[in-house]
């Protein structure tokens, strides 16, 4: 688990697999922070990959290049939906420590134009 764990390290994104009720998996490329042994993700409420998680928890997370191209080894986890203000504000602080607080706040910006709001994801490796 630990090196599952360290290939994360100062990584920037990490390739989220989310599964379909068919079990055909769908990856994308995330911003990710990491706190103790849990990860979290910040996404559109209503994107894809938040109604697969709502779904069926079970995901694979893998550090990745900005285009999703893999960098390291698989690692299969749980994932759950958080919506409780604490985790969020934890979560942005997170972001904004790693990314840069300006960097963070113009994508929040972005997203609310559009009328989305956010929610966290939260992962746990198996």
């Amino acid at each position: 688990m630990a090196d599952n764990l360290n290939q994360f390290d100062g990584k920037p994104f990490l390739n989220l697999e989310t599964f379909r009720r068919n079990g055909q998996g769908v990856r994308t490329p995330v911003w990710f922070t990491q706190d103790g042994g849990m990860f979290y993700v910040r996404t559109v409420a209503g994107s894809g990959k938040v109604k697969r998680v709502r779904n069926k928890g079970t995901v694979r997370i893998v550090p990745c290049e900005a285009d999703g191209t893999p960098t390291g080894e698989c690692a299969p986890g749980h994932a759950v939906e958080v919506t409780d203000e604490g985790t969020a504000e934890l979560v942005a602080g997170l972001l904004e420590k790693k990314y840069g607080e300006e960097r963070v706040r113009q994508f929040a910006a972005a997203t609310t134009a559009r009328g989305d709001k956010y929610t966290v994801l939260k992962i746990e490796l198996k």
